[in-house]
């Protein structure tokens, strides 16, 4: 009875139209900002390492690097804070985590780039 309640609660709250991506991809996630009054994009650019939860409570960690410091932000997909994420290449992956990227810098860190069928 209350997991039906706590799914049809959720079911309100979902994204209808949510982007296909995986571990492994680098992707935009655009980010709504609130400064004072005035709402603004930024975008954060970098590495899905992670991807965890379900439904509502569903996350992925993006990890890139700034000034030689590695960052990592975690996002809910179905936040409304979110408005877009787009994926500009997607690796080739063997592990749900990529957490062992965060030892490695320089070329160490770049993966192998797949390949789709409409590609040459």
């Amino acid at each position: 009875m209350s997991m039906q309640l706590l799914s049809l609660v959720e079911k309100a709250s979902l994204k209808q139209e949510l982007p296909k991506f995986t571990v492994g991809d680098t992707v935009d996630v655009h980010c709504r900002i609130l400064e004072g009054d005035k709402e603004r994009i930024q975008i954060f650019n970098g590495l899905v390492i992670a991807k965890a939860g379900s439904g509502s409570r569903e996350t992925f960690t993006v990890r890139r690097i700034v000034q030689g410091e590695g960052v990592e932000r975690k996002f809910p997909i179905h936040s409304p804070r979110i408005a877009k994420v787009e994926v500009k290449r997607s690796g080739v992956v063997r592990r749900a985590k990529l957490y062992y990227l965060r030892d490695r810098t320089g070329k160490a860190v770049r993966l192998k780039e797949r390949r789709t069928e409409g590609e040459k």
